[in-house]
């Protein structure tokens, strides 16, 4: 009876453990009203739900479980869950805070020249999307939605957006939705940071003629970027997946000296300032600094971009190459 007690009860955990589905409700942080039509999704996948009138939600988060949670609205700064957060098993309730823009991040000129926005635009799109092939056939469907600064300081570009950038990616077949919350370009040192959360949509590629040619544009944007790197390091096999690493006096780096596990079975990149990282001899090499001590990543290939800064090859790849985590090399 014992026995079969507890097999009843390993599969009743297992059962829960592989259909995880998360609830929850979200809100106004200011008036406490409940938000229709937020998103709530995995950041850089296409796994996502919209909340309905009630600002109620479900989502299976099963394949993204140890993923961080994004939810984001128009109009509202995003907010993002851990996992240590949802995976209670009890409803969520999640409050967005409203943007407030101050009034001189637009000081602008009153009515700026069309040359000098031309401009601005073509440098945002070019270090936000990139400039491979792939990022040349992105369009930005709601370019005017995009307001830049004109401010004194002629050195730094501001970007910022009233509405999420929607964006279509012709050559790998996805329509992206992305929630800008900050972009600043440096003129002088040529350095530029962006911030934000982006939700992929596939149906440009469903019942699509040229399928077979976006899956094989797809796989040659996976081979050599950072997520077909962490999912490599994830299963300890980065030899045969062509990925070589090596610290600052050009030793090579081994599995068991840069991930540590816990007691989760969550992973971390952990080394002590820069690592190179270099896919086959042919490719350039990519340089890894560490901002942070430890960088969580997972089996899909996310991982803590606040962590780590990068340099050279992969550092090259923009918005205009990205897959989404839930990417299945075909």
């Amino acid at each position: 009876m014992r026995k079969t007690l507890l097999i009843f009860l390993f599969i009743g955990l297992s059962l829960m453990a592989y259909n995880q589905v998360i609830k929850g409700t979200v809100y106004d942080q200011i008036t406490h009203e409940a938000i229709f039509s937020a998103t709530v999704y995995f950041n850089g996948t296409t796994v996502g739900t919209l909340t309905d009138e009630n600002g109620n939600f479900k989502l299976d988060v099963t394949k993204n479980a140890p993923m961080p949670l994004t939810v984001s609205m128009l109009g509202y700064n995003s907010t993002t869950l851990n996992s240590n957060t949802y995976s209670t098993g009890h409803p969520l309730i999640i409050h967005l805070t409203p943007k407030i823009y101050e009034l001189n991040e637009f000081v602008v000129k009153a009515k700026p020249l069309a040359r000098d926005r031309k401009l601005n635009l073509f440098l945002f799109k070019n270090e936000f999307l990139g400039t491979s092939a792939n990022a040349q056939n992105c369009d930005i469907l709601n370019e005017d939605d995009i307001t830049f600064n004109y401010e004194s300081d002629r050195d730094t570009l501001k970007a910022f957006a009233s509405k999420p950038i929607q964006i279509i990616n012709r050559k790998l077949g996805y329509k992206i939705t992305y929630y800008l919350d900050k972009f600043e370009y440096y003129k002088r040192t040529k350095s530029f940071v962006y911030k934000g959360n982006l939700i992929f949509n596939e149906d440009l590629a469903i019942n699509n003629p040229e399928q077979p040619v976006i899956e094989r544009r797809r796989k040659n944007a996976y081979r050599g970027s950072r997520m077909h790197f962490f999912r490599s390091l994830w299963i300890n096999d980065l030899k045969s997946t062509g990925f070589v690493v090596f610290n600052s006096t050009n030793d090579f780096v081994d599995y068991q000296n840069m991930v540590i596990e816990d007691d989760r079975h969550r992973k971390f990149l952990e080394y002590q300032k820069y690592l190179g990282v270099c896919y086959y001899s042919k490719m350039p090499t990519s340089d890894i600094l560490f901002l942070k001590t430890i960088v969580f990543f997972d089996k899909n290939g996310y991982f803590d971009e606040s962590g780590l800064s990068w340099d050279g090859k992969m550092a090259s790849q923009r918005i205009g190459d990205q897959l989404p985590y839930d990417y299945i090399e075909q």
